[in-house]
């Protein structure tokens, strides 16, 4: 489908820093392995990231909505650099990846948030299909590269990816100008946190909003929890070594590339919710990991587990978007879904780690894992079925 030019720049903007933010990842875990760092630090990394998004939930949004969003994302990239360059000036990684959740925490609704003022309705979800799918091709290739520039080297890793967030400064440079949208009446701090507390309670009180942001937010919890229990248990089960055992999640990723994909072709704006059923299905093959004991047999099943999560994750992104940008403006809503998002993303991630501390064997922990997918999926399918009606 034809794009506006402006797209393709904010597309290789977006893949350009995405694929630095996940290299990073790898190499901060590489260096701090060279430091002789603590195990639990590595996972550590994660909850240092996304706490960001969590505290600052309340002001990207009102930043994203009050300047044209080329312009923050510029901003927001620069201190991904500042946190990189950090990191390779001997800040210590967990503090200096910090730095980097807080330059993602002010990007995320900029990038999203664009979307809706680049582009028509209709077009929102072949956009998302594209925006997702170049975030899954950004996370494959910077678990490859970060994964094997690390284990060469930790701080010629830092430096290659310290000069990727350059090349995606300059693309920012050249995504088209918007107007300012929904900007922010005032700028003290008790207005600016009651409006985002309207603005959460908006998307949560609209029936659509709702379902959508449910779903989003157990996919982005679910996911990053999901990248690491099919590392522990491709270590245990598969024998893989680590290096082999992240390159795995990539099969993942691929599939959620082909699935948004298909989303993007054949799912429209006003049929979004019918793909719930697909999130179902998805706990169900995650279960069915516990009785995998080949590589090839565990790459296809992880690639299927992908192509359902992206089939029914990019429509109701879409939705939530469309929702979002008519209730309370772009940036708003990205932040409001960003704050749930990560919120999902550090208890679910909490739980695992509180599993493994518990000395649960891998496979139960999948179990576990898989049955919590499926009654959330399946309670939030039957909300859906008993009280939301379509309002686009």
């Amino acid at each position: 489908m034809h794009m506006r030019k402006g797209f393709y720049t904010l597309l290789a903007a977006q893949f350009s820093s995405a694929l630095a933010d996940n290299a990073l990842l790898f190499a901060a875990i590489a260096l701090l392995g060279q430091m002789g760092a603590p195990d639990w630090h590595k996972p550590l990394l994660l909850q240092f990231f996304v706490i960001s998004y969590i505290i600052l939930a309340p002001f990207v949004g009102a930043f994203a909505d009050a300047r044209p969003k080329g312009q923050v994302m510029f901003i927001s990239n620069a201190i991904k650099f500042a946190g990189s360059l950090a990191m390779l000036l001997g800040m210590p990684p967990l503090y200096a990846y910090g730095i980097v959740g807080i330059g993602a925490a002010a990007y995320s609704p900029a990038k999203y948030g664009i979307l809706t003022e680049l582009l028509p309705p209709e077009k929102l979800i072949s956009a998302n299909g594209w925006m997702e799918g170049s975030t899954v091709i950004a996370i494959i290739l910077g678990a490859i590269l970060g994964g094997k520039l690390a284990s060469i080297s930790p701080q010629g890793a830092i430096i290659a990816i310290t000069a990727t967030y350059l090349i995606a400064a300059g693309f920012n440079m050249f995504i088209p100008k918007t107007p300012i949208d929904h900007a922010i009446q005032k700028k003290n701090l008790l207005f600016i946190l009651r409006d985002f507390y309207l603005s959460f309670i908006s998307l949560w009180r609209d029936p659509q909003g709702q379902v959508s942001l449910a779903v989003t937010t157990l996919f982005w919890g679910a996911g990053a929890t999901l990248r690491l229990v099919v590392v522990a248990w491709a270590i245990t089960t598969l024998h893989f070594t680590f290096d082999y055992a992240t390159q795995l999640t990539a099969a993942v990723a691929l599939g959620v590339t082909f699935g948004s994909i298909i989303a993007a072709r054949y799912i429209t704006l006003e049929n979004s919710v019918k793909v719930l059923p697909a999130g179902i299905v998805m706990g169900l093959l995650v279960i069915a990991m516990i009785w995998v004991n080949q590589w090839f047999l565990a790459a296809t099943l992880l690639f299927i587990i992908g192509i359902l999560s992206g089939f029914f994750v990019v429509p109701l992104n879409a939705l939530l978007q469309h929702r979002g940008h008519l209730l309370i403006g772009a940036g708003h809503s990205i932040a409001v879904q960003n704050f749930n998002e990560n919120l999902g993303i550090l208890i679910l991630s909490s739980g695992y780690t509180l599993m493994v501390k518990a000395h649960m064997q891998i496979n139960d922990i999948v179990v576990v894992f898989g049955l919590f997918v499926i009654i959330t999926m399946s309670a939030i399918n039957r909300h859906y079925r008993c009280q939301v009606r379509p309002q686009l």
